[in-house]
């Protein structure tokens, strides 16, 4: 066996689950590529996915054990081996982005299919950099297209500073929309940066209470609901959740009325995304933004930090 080293779990529980052990290196099928990970992200969704919390990810990812052993969605590194049938990569391409459906990229190699949501790195980019920029910026482009976010409709991002709501700032400006962003005091500034046209500081304002109406609201920590949000919304204005189990049962009781003002975020990843992310990242329309980096070694510790809830942006593991 031609051994990697890789972050791996046995048990669903704390951040002390995880630990780095030397699996078998993968080999890539004629149609994929073999990508060494320069470095990933350590997203809510591998805290979540790591502790089986909330409960239904037993059902998704192994009812007793992870038949994931190993999490990460999304990286960054080099091409080091190509199949027999691949033409669009070569050995030696710098490379980003979503190898899987699901999880695997904390580990040092990854093989995957050509079709996936996997593209050139831009030259601007390093690694880590790289790294930040397709979890966040594809589930924003999902919420983003829930909204049917279009030119000069009022839209709020609540969580704005997070992996999802950097992203989806930057997007929602993109297409046009006259943004305003809900954060904590610490990230005021960096919303604003980020191109946010008005920026509320929850700890001192609820944007339930102001009096404005938004065409949409896009909830991108999952912490509040429809039912909170709507006071908020346009008689036709729609909320977009990413979580929260009462969010279900509301979406679920609100399509027996064949209502839709309640949508949910589907995060699906596809080479389209990757490579219009590309694009605003060359044009200067698009940056990722990087709260802490690291080192493989102490994927622990960037775990208990992220469930923390006070990250800005992503945090990125680098892959040694």
């Amino acid at each position: 066996m031609t051994a990697m080293r890789a972050v791996v779990q046995d048990r669903y529980g704390p951040p002390d689950v995880l630990r780095i052990e030397d699996v078998e290196k993968p080999v890539p099928e004629p149609d994929q590529i073999l990508i060494r990970v320069r470095a990933s992200t350590v997203s809510q969704t591998d805290t979540h996915v790591r502790a089986a919390h909330p409960f239904f990810w037993r059902i998704i990812g192994g009812f007793r054990r992870p038949k994931w052993r190993t999490l990460g969605v999304d990286l960054a590194g080099e091409v080091e081996a190509v199949g027999s049938a691949v033409t669009e990569f070569e050995v030696g391409d710098a490379v980003f982005g979503s190898p899987s459906s699901y999880l695997g990229c904390h580990a040092q190699y990854v093989c995957t299919t050509t079709g996936r949501a996997i593209a050139r790195k831009p030259d601007a980019l390093t690694f880590e950099e790289a790294a930040a920029v397709y979890d966040g910026g594809s589930q924003a482009l999902s919420t983003l297209r829930q909204a049917d976010v279009k030119p000069g409709q009022r839209l709020l991002i609540h969580g704005a500073s997070g992996s999802l709501g950097t992203a989806a700032v930057q997007l929602a400006k993109h297409f046009g929309a006259h943004v305003t962003g809900v954060t904590s005091t610490s990230h005021v500034d960096l919303v604003r940066s980020l191109g946010a046209d008005e920026v509320i500081d929850y700890t001192r304002e609820d944007f339930t209470r102001r009096g404005v109406r938004y065409d949409a609201v896009i909830d991108a920590v999952g912490k509040t609901t429809f039912r909170r949000a709507r006071r908020a919304l346009a008689p036709e204005g729609v909320f977009v959740a990413t979580d929260g189990l009462e969010n279900v049962v509301t979406w679920a009781a609100m399509r027996l009325f064949r209502r839709k003002r309640l949508r949910f975020g589907s995060g699906r990843r596809s080479r389209e995304d990757i490579e219009l992310l590309k694009g605003l990242i060359e044009s200067g329309e698009y940056r990722p933004v990087i709260d802490r980096m690291y080192p493989m070694a102490q994927v622990a510790d960037a775990h208990r930090y992220v469930e923390g809830w006070h990250k800005a942006g992503n945090v990125v593991l680098t892959i040694d």
